[in-house]
């Protein structure tokens, strides 16, 4: 995948400021769409999610090849997200200095939902040495069975307290998302989820690019 902004009404400046204002705040569509017409531009609130919809998979490819080390102590952890009237499961990883791991969206909270993550961020960041878990069995399990398939020694570490870095990162997430009016599908909620995320990553300066404005980092995604 690659960006291309051919065949759109709006010039590439117009859509990164939409996706990103959509990304970054508190803000449904609508919203969104009335801070552009304040700005002089025009366009429906159904075009700026089909922006959105569009361009984060491949803000992620990017970010794949500039995004920083993280340490090898995690805290893992899922939180609740609704999606169509259901509750679905965002699984989500810190290291121990709060700079996010990884994510992901699944449809149910399981051993094999846990593993797929773990594979995930471990794909895309290495394998960490240690993994801080709540009482989670299944999260437990899901560690245990990366460990005898790949025999590695991850050290499993089941410390309350030691969640709370991932559990209080999770409340940026549900805050940001509370205006929202709701995911009408998985795919379009996994792929705002991805946003979002990135997004903070870039904020808590987790991306490598000369010091700038998180907007200017976030546009350079684009070049």
């Amino acid at each position: 995948m690659c960006w291309t902004f051919k065949g759109h009404s709006f010039p590439k400046e117009v859509i990164l400021q939409a996706v990103y204002f959509k990304l970054r705040f508190s803000l449904s569509y609508r919203d969104v769409e009335e801070l552009l017409s304040i700005r002089g531009i025009r366009v429906d609130h159904a075009t700026i999610q089909r922006w959105v919809y569009k361009f984060t998979p491949l803000i992620e490819v990017v970010l794949k090849k500039r995004r920083k080390l993280v340490g090898n102590s995690w805290r893992m952890d899922e939180t609740y997200i609704k999606v169509k009237g259901e509750w679905m499961y965002l699984y989500r990883a810190v290291d121990k200095e709060g700079k996010t791991v990884d994510f992901l969206l699944t449809r149910r909270r399981s051993k094999l939902a846990a593993h797929k993550f773990l594979l995930k961020a471990i794909s895309n960041n290495g394998c960490p040495k240690v993994v801080s878990i709540d009482k989670s069995g299944a999260n437990k399990e899901a560690i245990r069975t990366y460990n005898n398939r790949s025999l590695k020694k991850i050290r499993i570490r089941q410390c309350k307290y030691l969640n709370n870095g991932v559990e209080g990162d999770h409340r940026f997430i549900k805050w940001r998302i509370q205006n929202m009016l709701g995911f009408k599908s998985f795919e379009s909620a996994s792929r705002t989820l991805v946003g979002i995320e990135i997004v903070r990553m870039i904020k808590k300066e987790q991306v490598t690019f000369p010091r700038c404005t998180y907007f200017k980092t976030f546009c350079s995604m684009a070049a």
